[in-house]
């Protein structure tokens, strides 16, 4: 179930177990039952006078980079994982009061991290959950496993199944048999990882600055990991550097493909990595089922072409790539028994 009509389900999704994608992008919230309700990005604008919250979500990514002195806005996750740990927990009580509005009845919550984040760092996002709200324990779910549950690979059978999640802070590379991960690889460097790259090129090659909210776009709009078929040009409104004053310059798609070469090699070395590390029997099952891809960075074009190209594998684009982690974490929930093998909870960090 898409997120497009989730605003309508908050006042009918109290008292039901909760499935959180907590992402360095965006925070998805899975309501058992209902499916996703709310998507919205993980941001948070803060009044630094005296620490309270003015916006959460969508409101303050609409302030990144306009706010006066005194307001700061603030993304608590970095790399996948809690950079403030404060403001991630008040963002996260936020989000569970706006489809959870009984508080005193405290939900299941099954939360989504990535594979290569520490034990520390797992019980920093379990007692974020606990502090906002959620049952005790709170339990986590790898990124790559809910993904590939998402994408509807079938996790529990003796195959092969190799899931490639690219989301705002990480890569998370991923090949699952019999319900658990044979090998794996969490690189640091996602959608956030490509901003910064364009970020830097405008600034090298054009002395242009540019904000994070259009680098972005340019990405969306322009952005790419192998040759267009018509390549693109568009206008580009910054600050000149030299002279202090707004300019406008054109790029083209080449440039903008040239600027994150980096981080879309370091995805393909996550991914050959991996299969490196894959045993010859599952490596057989890869080359026939092909690697499936999810995450907002699946939506990047020709990353499936330059990943074939890579690999040699056939890649599957997941159906609903940008939900997929979201989802998986709620099938989670829908059938906790049958999948509990999936999932960690406190006692086993």
């Amino acid at each position: 179930m898409v997120a497009d009509s989730y605003l309508s389900r908050f006042s009918v999704a109290t008292g039901r177990d909760m499935a959180v994608d907590l992402g360095t992008a965006n925070t998805l919230v899975y309501v058992r039952g209902e499916g996703i309700v709310l998507d919205e990005p993980s941001v948070v604008a803060i009044n630094i006078h005296d620490g309270k919250p003015l916006a959460v979500g969508l409101e303050a990514k609409k302030m990144i980079g306009r706010t006066p002195s005194h307001i700061q806005a603030i993304r608590p996750l970095k790399d996948g994982v809690i950079a403030d740990f404060e403001i991630c927990e008040k963002m996260l009580r936020y989000f569970i009061q706006k489809v959870h509005q009984r508080k005193w009845v405290k939900p299941r919550m099954v939360i989504a991290v990535p594979s290569g984040i520490t034990g520390v760092e797992q019980r920093a996002v379990q007692e974020a959950a606990e502090f906002a709200g959620a049952r005790k324990p709170a339990y986590i779910i790898e990124e790559p496993m809910a993904a590939a549950i998402g994408a509807g690979l079938p996790v529990q059978e003796p195959t092969g199944n190799m899931i490639v999640d690219i989301g705002g802070g990480t890569t998370e590379v991923a090949v699952i048999s019999l319900g658990g991960v044979v090998a794996s690889q969490s690189a640091r460097v996602g959608g956030d990882e490509l901003d910064n790259s364009i970020i830097q090129y405008i600034k090298k090659e054009f002395s242009l600055g540019l904000g994070e909210r259009t680098a972005e776009e340019i990405k969306m709009q322009m952005g790419s990991a192998w040759p267009l078929e018509r390549e693109m040009r568009a206008e580009v409104r910054g600050r000149d550097l030299v002279t202090g004053l707004p300019r406008t310059i054109e790029v083209s798609a080449r440039d903008i493909r040239k600027a994150t070469e980096e981080p879309v090699s370091a995805i393909c070395d996550a991914v050959k990595s991996t299969l490196d590390k894959t045993p010859p029997e599952l490596a057989a099952d890869i080359m026939d089922c092909g690697i499936t891809i999810a995450g907002g960075g699946a939506l990047l074009q020709g990353i499936r072409e330059r990943l074939n190209d890579e690999t040699g594998m056939p890649i599957i684009l997941a159906p609903d790539p940008l939900y997929a982690v979201a989802i998986g974490s709620g099938q989670v929930l829908e059938e906790f028994e049958a999948l509990r093998g999936v999932v960690l909870s406190s006692g086993e960090l």
